[in-house]
Formats: structure tokens, C-alpha cells, sequence
């Protein structure tokens, strides 16, 4: 597989980026709690290598309830979660080149083409970060190209850069490379390797790639404040194990909010809205 830029190319492209970022970022409209919307942000995720048939099964029973967007899994659950979910709006997302992203070009594409034929309709693929580090940025563009290639729309690839390991310029790199191979989102973390997402780190991707391309938030994001936070700063998905610990927080916070709104003779505001910017002011 040929690269599309040279080398050169490359650092122009990456470093023109770089230095055209914009010095203040916009608030995003985060969908109102308690609504179809908020619950499909989320990618209900079950990554652990000990992961039994039982809790993958729990999983998807709980992804069902809830109307999440998305399992995510790793390989071997492919099939399992795909026939649980049967007749569901939910689908099955796989992780590919888990966890540490270093994994042969010729591994991940049969990762990746073994989690399609077993019903996957989402991949989540981890950048080989440490050759991003060392600006092969070439090789890179190949990795995720070459998963591209094998997985085209519409399935949905997701990029993992795993945030804490880089620099800004790294960053910037991996958004416009992942770009460059027509993936459909990049994605803070894998949740296995140190600090997960931040606000400030989704701010800058969605600066880097534009209304064209989307930003999923994974790792660390725990609570219904983290999650509105995240979705705020630009992120439209959310990767969590805590996806029915949120929807339950969110919903405690929106009967509080209704009963008090009730409570001062305002029945006919809008409390799901009303709620959600309250974590803008915040």
C-alpha cells in the first residue's frame, strides 16, 4: 500500500495544523438528559481480558434497557454480543490492536476483518502511537489506511491516539492522519493506558478535524458531570463501563431538578434542557 503524502508532506500538513489552532474553542449543545439522545451517546464498553460470558451477557442486556448506542468488545464476544443484541437498536462495536496499538499492519487487518464477518458495525482501532511519537507519520497513515481498506462504510472506525502518551503536536498529528485514511471519529483513550480523556484534549481534536469527522471521549469518564463535560467540549460519543451508572444519576438529577422546578410553579419549563446547562456554568 502506498502512502498519500511523503514524508515532508506530512510535517507541512501536521505543522500547518499545529499553528492554525484557534485560541479559544466553542461550548457544544450536550443532548438533555433523559432523552433518547444522551442515552445514545454512549458506547457501553467491557474491555477486561477476565471478562466472563455472564458479564458480556449482562452487558448487552443492560446496552438493550437502556437504548445505548453501542457495545464495545473485544474480538472473542463479537458473535455473542451480536446475537444477544438481535432485534435491539444496538450495536456491536470491536476494539482492534488492543491495547497497545503495536500490533503488524497484517495483524490488525485481520483483526479487523474477523470482527466484521462475526457482525461488528463499529471498529475501534488503536493508533501505533509509538511510531506517531517518533514522526513516522507514513507507516501510520498505512496502519490505519489499511483497516479502512478492509472495513469501508458504513462501517464506523474510530482512531484511538491514547492522549496521555502524546504531545499536542502528536495530537494533531493522529487527527489529521486518521483524517487523511476516511476514518469516522478519532478517540481519546484505551482506558488501560494512564490519564483517559480530558475536556481540554477533546477541545483540541475537534479543533484539529472539523464538522467532517467526530470525537469519542473514553477513559476515566465515570459520572454524569464528566460525561455532560466531555460532550460539551466536542465530543459526540462516549466510551464508558459506567454508561448505567450515568443514566441512573441523570435521571436522580432530573426528578430533583423537576420536582423543585414543580415545587416553584415552573411545570412548564423545560427541565432536561434546563439541567444540562447547568453544567456549563459550573
Amino acid at each position: 500500500m502506498t502512502t498519500r503524502y511523503t514524508e515532508s508532506e506530512w510535517r507541512t500538513i501536521i505543522g500547518d495544523a499545529e499553528r492554525n489552532l484557534p485560541s479559544s474553542f466553542p461550548l457544544y449543545k450536550a443532548p438533555s438528559l433523559g432523552t433518547p439522545d444522551f442515552a445514545k451517546c454512549i458506547d457501553h464498553t467491557l474491555l477486561k481480558l477476565e471478562a466472563t460470558r455472564e458479564q458480556i451477557d449482562e452487558l448487552c442486556e443492560e446496552a438493550r434497557r437502556h437504548e445505548f448506542l453501542s457495545v464495545c468488545v473485544r474480538l472473542k464476544w463479537v458473535e455473542r454480543a451480536v446475537h444477544n443484541l438481535q432485534g435491539s437498536s444496538v450495536v456491536v462495536a470491536c476494539v482492534v490492536g488492543f491495547h497497545e496499538g503495536t500490533y503488524s499492519v497484517s495483524e490488525k487487518v485481520k483483526e479487523a476483518s474477523m470482527a466484521v464477518a462475526a457482525g461488528a458495525l463499529e471498529l475501534d482501532m488503536v493508533i501505533n502511537y509509538p511510531l506517531l511519537k517518533q514522526q513516522r507519520f507514513s507507516q501510520v497513515f498505512t496502519d490505519v489506511a489499511a483497516v479502512r481498506n478492509v472495513a469501508p462504510h458504513p462501517v464506523v472506525l474510530k482512531v484511538i491516539l491514547e492522549t496521555s502518551k502524546l504531545t499536542q503536536l502528536d495530537i494533531v498529528a493522529g487527527c489529521k492522519i486518521a483524517q487523511a485514511a476516511n476514518a469516522d471519529f478519532v478517540k481519546t483513550s484505551t482506558g488501560f493506558g494512564g490519564q483517559g480523556a480530558t475536556e481540554e484534549n477533546v477541545r483540541l481534536m475537534k479543533s484539529v478535524i472539523g464538522p467532517n469527522m467526530k470525537v469519542k471521549a473514553s477513559g476515566g469518564v465515570k459520572t454524569v458531570n464528566e460525561c455532560v463535560a466531555m460532550l460539551e467540549a466536542g465530543a459526540e460519543r462516549i466510551g464508558t463501563s459506567n454508561g448505567v451508572w450515568i443514566m441512573k444519576e441523570a435521571q436522580s438529577l432530573l426528578e430533583d431538578f423537576t420536582h423543585a422546578a414543580g415545587d416553584k410553579g415552573r411545570k412548564n419549563s423545560r427541565p432536561a434542557d434546563s439541567l444540562t446547562r447547568m453544567f456549563s456554568s459550573s
